[in-house]
């Protein structure tokens, strides 16, 4: 019993180094403005001509709390922008995987925008009992979390950017090592996983491993013309759900 929650302790100190890393959602992030109704118009249209886009009309398609229920959609900071800037793997080949962990979009995009997604339980009801609050608090601590990266490329760039992730997940089917200072995040396992939408899509099941114990994360991408979304879904909890709930509302916004 006492080793069992050692290993689930283990999964969730990673869990947690991890979610620190991507920068999960805290009290102190501001939340995603809404888009006017005529930007959201210009910029649904510019992403259905397939035309390479400026942060600013990467902005507009991002989702807001308002396209996704019981969810918390904020921005990503400066400081979660430079954070991951220290991450590297012990495997050159799987570095496309790494950037999709570690809010970046592959290649050599033009422009990018971020945003943080973490899934919210129903808030309990106002007559509640303290135990029934209590497990609710705890339920939210184990809720989905979810980087949203937007990526806007020349030419082919959208299109040799998910091919080189589609070759990492094929290439890193034994695990990779994440590495950022002494820290170390061993993931075990890279599968493939189901995901269509988009032009072309891929998504990959990632095993977090940890003193014996393991966990579970989730990377999609999906091109839509020369627009790439990127996607990994993490839980403090240890084992978390593809996130297709936020996957499709982002895509249905590039249109």
């Amino acid at each position: 019993m006492r080793r069992t929650i050692v290993r689930r302790t283990a999964v969730a100190a990673s869990a947690v180094s991890l979610a620190l890393l991507v920068g999960a959602c805290g009290s102190s992030d501001k939340p995603a403005a809404e888009a006017s109704s005529e930007g959201k118009e210009k910029g649904k249209e510019s992403a259905s001509a397939g035309k390479v886009l400026s942060k600013a009309e990467l902005d507009k398609l991002m989702l807001v709390e308002s396209d996704l229920k019981d969810h918390k959609v904020t921005n990503a900071s400066e400081a979660d922008l430079a954070s991951v800037k220290a991450a590297t793997t012990d495997k050159a080949e799987c570095k496309p995987l790494l950037d999709a962990m570690t809010l970046q979009s592959g290649g050599k995009p033009a422009a990018t925008a971020v945003r943080k997604i973490m899934a919210m339980p129903p808030k309990p009801a106002e007559d509640a009992s303290p135990e029934e609050k209590a497990k609710a608090g705890l339920s939210a601590l184990g809720g989905t979390i979810t980087s949203d990266v937007l990526g806007s490329y020349e030419g082919k760039g959208a299109q040799e950017a998910l091919a080189k992730l589609s070759a990492a997940g094929k290439a890193c089917t034994g695990g990779f090592t994440m590495i950022v200072g002494s820290d170390k995040t061993k993931i075990s396992k890279v599968a493939p996983a189901t995901f269509s939408g988009g032009d072309e899509a891929v998504a990959f099941t990632l095993t977090l491993d940890a003193d014996g114990s393991s966990g579970t994360t989730h990377v999609v991408a999906s091109r839509k013309g020369s627009t790439l979304a990127t996607f990994f879904a993490m839980s403090l909890a240890g084992k978390a759900d593809q996130p297709k709930a936020v996957v499709d509302a982002q895509l249905g916004k590039l249109g």
